[in-house]
Order: structure tokens, then C-alpha cells, then sequence
């Protein structure tokens, strides 16, 4: 057997002349060194010599002549044995710092785990060749279980830092206790010293066993009460052998408590709480963990001490500030009270002007679909009698109301701020020249209109419509200010530049920006007006004159804008509108004029327009125009329809999508989609309701517009041509 050979050498090398001392003293240095070694054979790693040390490791289990599979079974299952066959295999030598070894559990006893420094040293003949290992090393579990006593301790301080109530200090220090030791269960109780009984609000468990929340009678589970009412540490390894627990040991056991450690919390000489650790095995609690386990409860009772000391002097607080602050209290209660009411008259208005604007929406809408519903209905009459003479006057009166529909559905939109806006570059100076005359024909001959417009007014990028009606808008409101007997209107334009005060009291970003002011002699507005004036649904006007939407509507148009909107008033003084938009560094203000379309003459052999329009009614309409002018027209249902047609290798010169598709791809995703086939192709989007993420300016690509709906046909399709034209100018 391998180990007869080692013997067998070693009793050649002690017969050998002059060798036989230095070789005993080789084997007696082998056997007492404080490391483990053993010296292994073959490649199948067989036992021929194990010092004492290595066999204490082990636990005294026979392994000489034994391979280490067989011998040590967990080694195989952790990995050591593969470390050996490389090692073997190699010629390398291997080492490892503070490597986790857990022993096989051996009659009925535990597990147990250990960590060690140690080498794999390969050992050669002659010739080279690896004929066995050497195994040398040190047990370093408790240096190991040091360093992460000390690292919790560490965590606890940490932890205890973010907390604020005293009954978490005492579960943290379980929770940590439990994680760091690795035991069944960790709680901290109160004791009842007549009754010897324990209770528990919360304790830490291991999974899978039970807590000891509740009240426990102690006395049930052997006599170490008495132990601990002397203020005495508990350290018991095994319940079955303690005196004062063989008597109850089952029941112990039974809750998973076959070791524990007590800690004892006694005032004045009365026990009161105990911090306590189970484990469900027996266990040979270190003087490292006791230790431990002691300075945990010593910071958990400081800490739990510190918090209540701290909780007392903050209730003291406070009750001396219940009699320095009750009139102080009953002020404020009666301003809130107040404040309250208030709100509630507010909110009160507000649910009128509600119900009034809803009103008046709903009547409006009605009127105008009676009026597109009855005049569809005459032409259709005419039609079928084939009468021709008066459809064009029912068409225009639909068209019209439809127009005024587009109108009401526009104001709710800007006051929400949700209108698609088309910015463009603009010389407001020139804007508001051209409305010069409109204006004086709105405010009429009693009103005296001045313009004051700053030379070398900045450029500003900004939907001209909009603004237009804006100032409309608060010009007429400044007529009725000064209406019957008239007055001056003012209308001006500056040059500003905001800096971080001036800019934070606007609620802008510091920077450059024009102004437009709109100052009337009017009749003013009080605070309190003033403070609502830009509310939804507010207005001063009569009942059936006003839904109180105008002003709201300018002020969520001047903030979609990147601008600002103010008033300054006072009763009987005037009011002053102040717009501020941001420059825009442009050079030129002027758009290029629109071609007028020729039908059935604008479109050229070939070209493709591919319509995706989730409404049917749309997408006829539209696909009917398009064809009509001599376009091919492909037409798709939702995104996906569309992106097949799109990668069914078709030529497509223009991608008409409407923005809100169903089916989880809305317009502006499938138009990046298509782009990946197509890179250049032209995208028109068609929207009544913008989400600016989609489709707002500075989120459209080059090659991409947006027209809003309702939409004139022929501006669709003035548009179709404009976009296609352009992209063939640039390729």
C-alpha cells in the first residue's frame, strides 16, 4: 500500500550513511509543525503521510492509504479535488488566502465551518514528471470570523446612524447578530420578573423557523432564569448537557434552541429584558462570538437609551412650545378656517364657470352640428331631385360652421396647451404693422391706437396665427375695458434681456427676449381680479358673453411658446398685457410664398404617397384627394399595415401618417422605423392633438412637417406638393 512505501522510504533514508539523523528529523519536523500538511500520491491523490495538525482538521477521520474523494467526500463536493487534478495535471503549484472548508457532519454532530491559508505544492521526480502533491497550510477561521465580527460592528454603527425610533435599534441588532453568526433566531424581550415571563414584540428568525413573538413562561425551559436574574452571561452549548436545561431539553429543542447565548438587562437590581440567540444545533459558542454578542447588546442598550433620552427632551419640547404657542395656533387655525372658506368659494366659482363654459360648449357644438347635419341633408335632398342650382350655398354653410368649430376646439386647445404649434421666423414689428388696420376696424373710432415698435427689433420663432389672434384677442378685450366712451390703446415692442433676478421673477430662463406690451385707459382690475385673471373658465363678462377661456388661452400659448405672459392694472388706471417671447438669432423673417396647385396637373408619373389614418372616414377622404390630383396612394390602417407596404420594396416618395395610431406605434415612431429603409424619405404628419414629445418643432427631423386637422383639402394638398418638390430639389 502507498503508505507502506512511505514508511518504507523513510526507513531507507534512516539506514542510509550518514542521512539516518537528518532524515528523522525530517519526519519529526513533518509531524509536530504547527501547519497542517500531508503529502499526497498518484492521480488519483492517495494518502501516504498526514501530520497531526492535518488530522485535527479533519477530525481525527482515517485517511492514510485512502484517496482524498473517499476520505474526505466534502472536498470533492467543494471543489478541492478538481484544484488537485489541475495541480497534478499542470506542474503548477496553487495557493489560497482564507478558502471557506466546511467538515462533513459525523454522528449526529454539526457541520463545521472553517477557513484556511493554504498551498498545493506539486512534487517531481527526477526527470520532472509530478508524482504526488504536498498539502501545507494554516487554520485561519478564527482571524476570518474576526475580521467579520469587526465588520458588523462596523455595519450595526452604520445602521444605527439612519435610525430614529428605539424599538428598530433592537430589531437591527438582531437582524445583524442573526446574519453575522448564522443562527435559527435572535430576539430582544422584556421580562416579567413575577410572572418569569417573556415578552416579545419582534425577533429575528432563520427561514423556516418559528418566532418567539408573544409571551413565553421561562421557567418551563429549565432554571437559567435564575442565572440570568443574578445578572449572569448564558452560555450553553448543548441543552442535553447543561444542568440546568437536561431536564426540558426536548422542549427546548422543539423551539429550535438546542444552544443559546443570554445577555441580561438589569436596573436596579431587577432583571428587565434579554437579548437572546438560539440555535436549532448543538454548538460550541467561541469566547470571540460571546464577546461579541456582549458588545452588540452594550450598543443596542446605548443606542435604545440615547433615542428615548431623545425622544423625552423632543415631547418636552414641544409641550413647552403647546403653552408659548396656543394663541400663536389658534390664529393660524382660524386663518385656515378662513382660508378654507375661501377655497371653497373659489372652487364654488369655479364649478359655475365650469358648468357655464361646458354649457355654452355644448350649445355652441350643437348649433354647429345642426347646422353641417341639416345642410348635408338639403344637398342630399337636392341631389337625389337632381336640383344643382342652390348645393353650393349649403356646402359653404357646412364649411363654415365646420371652420367655426375649428375655431372653438383651437381656444380649448391653446388653454391647455396642447395645440400644434408652426413657429416660424418672425419680424413682429412687421407682424403687428400688417395688423394695424384690422386692429383699428376691431377697437373702432372711439379708441385711439398708437404703435410704438423699438428699431432693430430681435427675431423672434413663434406660430404667427397665434399670435395674431393673441393680440387680437387682447385688443378687443381692451375695448370692452374702455367701452362706451373709448380711449387710448397702446401697442409697443422692445428689447430685453433678462438676468437671474429679473428672469426668476418671470419664470424664465436668463437670456435674450423681445417684448410686447398691450396698454389700454381702460376701467382696471382690482387684486383680487387680477390674481385670477389668467384661470381657466374666470371671466367678468356677462353670462352668454364670455366662457373664460381668452386670457387663459394667451397664457398657454406664450408658455408652450418658451415665453411669459403678465398684467399690471389698477382700478380706474388702465391695464398693461406684457408679452415676453426668446429671440431667435436669424437672420431673415420672411417664408417662401406657396405655390397655388394646379389639379390633375400637380403630379408626376410614378409618385407614390403612402396614408396611414386609423380613422376610415380620414383615410378616404384623403386617399380620394390624393388620387384625384394623380397620385398612386397606398393606404394602411395603423403602423404596422403601413411599415409592410413600406418593406414590401415599393417606391414611396412621401409618408402621410397621422400622429395617434392604435396597436402601439404611434406616427412619429413609424416614420423612424421607415427611415431606417428609407433615410431620406419626406414624413407629413397629421394631428388635432399635439403631444409635443411627438411632434412639437424641436423634435422634427429634417424632411419632416405637420399640418393640423381640420385641414383645408387644397391646403393638403398644396402642402403634398410643396414637400415632394422640395425633396426632389435636394437630391
Amino acid at each position: 500500500m502507498p503508505v507502506e512505501k512511505a514508511d518504507s522510504t523513510i526507513d531507507r533514508a534512516e539506514t542510509m550513511p550518514g542521512q539516518g539523523d537528518g532524515a528523522a528529523s525530517l519526519a519529526m519536523l513533518f509531524e509536530q509543525s504547527p501547519s497542517f500538511m500531508a503529502i499526497l500520491e498518484g492521480p488519483d491523490h492517495r494518502f501516504v503521510h498526514a501530520n497531526a495538525s492535518y488530522l485535527r482538521l479533519v477530525e481525527q477521520r482515517p485517511v492514510l492509504g485512502r484517496t482524498v474523494a473517499d476520505a474526505l467526500p466534502e472536498a470533492l463536493v467543494q471543489g478541492y479535488v478538481a484544484l488537485l487534478d489541475r495541480v497534478f495535471g499542470t506542474g503548477e503549484a496553487y495557493s489560497a488566502s482564507g478558502a471557506r472548508y466546511v467538515t462533513q457532519a459525523r454522528m449526529g454532530g454539526a457541520a463545521v465551518e472553517r477557513f484556511l491559508d493554504f498551498d498545493y505544492q506539486p512534487l517531481r521526480q527526477a526527470d520532472g514528471s509530478v508524482t504526488g502533491i504536498l498539502v501545507e497550510g494554516h487554520d485561519v477561521t478564527e482571524r476570518v470570523l474576526a475580521q467579520a465580527l469587526h465588520m458588523a460592528l462596523l455595519r450595526l454603527s452604520d445602521e444605527f446612524q439612519a435610525l430614529g425610533q428605539s424599538e428598530d435599534f433592537s430589531f437591527t441588532a438582531c437582524r445583524i447578530l442573526g446574519e453575522t453568526l448564522k443562527v435559527s433566531r435572535v430576539g430582544y424581550g422584556t421580562i416579567d420578573p413575577v410572572a418569569e415571563t417573556l415578552h416579545v414584540d419582534r425577533d429575528w428568525t432563520a427561514p423556516g423557523v418559528e418566532t418567539l413573538a408573544g409571551v413565553t413562561p421561562l421557567r418551563e425551559y429549565g432554571s437559567f432564569i435564575d442565572s440570568l436574574k443574578q445578572n449572569e452571561f448564558i452560555n450553553i452549548n448543548d441543552v442535553r448537557e447543561d444542568h440546568r436545561t437536561s431536564a426540558v431539553a426536548a422542549a427546548l429543542e422543539g423551539r429550535d434552541a438546542r444552544s443559546f447565548l443570554n445577555v441580561p438587562v438589569v436596573e436596579k437590581g431587577v432583571l428587565v429584558a434579554v437579548l437572546y440567540v438560539n440555535h436549532a444545533e448543538r454548538r460550541e459558542w467561541t469566547d470571540a462570538e460571546t464577546a461579541f454578542m456582549r458588545e452588540v447588546a452594550r450598543r443596542t442598550r446605548t443606542a435604545v437609551e440615547r433615542a428615548r433620552a431623545a425622544s423625552n427632551l423632543q415631547e418636552s419640547e414641544l409641550r413647552l412650545r403647546a403653552a408659548n404657542e396656543t394663541l400663536e395656533r389658534r390664529v393660524n387655525e382660524r386663518t385656515a378656517a378662513l382660508m378654507e372658506i375661501e377655497e371653497r368659494l373659489r372652487q364654488s366659482q369655479k364649478m359655475e364657470a365650469i358648468g357655464q363654459l361646458t354649457g355654452g360648449i355644448a350649445h355652441d357644438f350643437n348649433n354647429l352640428l345642426t347646422a353641417i347635419n341639416g345642410s348635408l341633408e338639403v344637398v342630399e335632398m337636392n341631389l337625389a331631385r337632381d336640383r344643382l342650382d342652390n348645393v353650393d350655398l349649403f356646402i359653404g354653410m357646412a364649411k363654415d360652421s365646420v371652420q367655426r368649430a375649428t375655431s372653438l376646439t383651437q381656444r380649448l386647445l391653446a388653454f391647455s396647451r396642447r395645440q400644434t404649434l408652426d413657429p416660424r421666423l418672425t419680424d413682429v414689428n412687421r407682424l403687428i404693422g400688417s395688423l394695424e388696420d384690422l386692429i383699428k376696424r376691431t377697437v373702432g373710432p372711439a379708441v385711439n391706437v398708437e404703435m410704438v415698435r423699438a428699431e432693430c427689433l430681435w427675431l423672434t420663432r413663434v406660430d404667427v396665427s397665434q399670435l395674431e389672434n393673441v393680440l387680437l384677442n387682447l385688443c378687443i378685450n381692451a375695448r370692452d375695458a374702455m367701452a362706451p366712451a373709448g380711449g387710448s390703446l397702446t401697442i409697443e415692442t422692445a428689447n430685453e434681456t433678462l438676468d437671474d433676478s429679473s428672469s426668476a421673477r418671470w419664470e424664465l430662463q436668463p437670456g435674450e427676449y423681445i417684448l410686447i406690451g398691450v396698454t389700454d385707459s381702460g376701467c382696471g382690475m382690482s387684486p383680487e381680479t387680477i390674481a385670477r385673471i389668467f384661470d381657466p373658465f374666470f371671466t367678468t363678462k356677462p353670462i352668454g358673453q364670455g366662457t373664460g377661456l381668452g386670457l387663459s388661452m394667451v397664457y398657454g400659448f406664450l408658455r408652450q411658446s418658451g415665453g411669459q405672459v403678465r398684467v399690471h392694472s389698477e382700478v380706474g388706471r388702465g391695464t398693461t398685457f406684457s408679452m415676453y417671447l426668446p429671440r431667435h438669432l436669424g437672420t431673415s423673417a420672411t417664408e417662401p410664398a406657396a405655390a397655388r396647385l394646379n389639379p390633375r396637373e400637380s403630379c408626376k408619373l410614378g409618385e407614390c404617397i403612402l396614408v396611414v389614418e386609423d380613422e376610415e372616414v380620414v383615410r378616404q377622404i384623403v386617399v380620394e384627394l390624393l388620387t384625384e390630383q394623380g397620385f398612386a396612394v397606398l393606404a394602411a390602417a395603423n403602423g404596422a399595415e403601413g411599415l409592410r407596404m413600406v418593406e414590401s420594396g415599393r417606391k414611396i416618395d412621401l409618408l402621410l401618417t397621422d400622429v395617434g395610431l392604435p396597436g402601439g406605434m404611434n406616427g412619429r415612431q413609424l416614420a423612424d422605423a421607415v427611415r431606417v429603409v428609407h433615410p431620406r424619405l419626406s414624413v407629413l404628419f397629421m394631428t388635432g392633438y399635439a403631444e409635443n414629445a411627438v411632434v412639437g418643432s424641436e423634435f422634427l427631423a429634417p424632411g419632416m412637417e405637420v399640418i393640423t386637422k381640420p385641414f383645408n383639402l387644397g391646403a393638403l394638398a398644396l402642402k403634398v406638393r410643396k414637400i415632394i418638390d422640395q425633396a426632389e430639389g435636394e437630391s
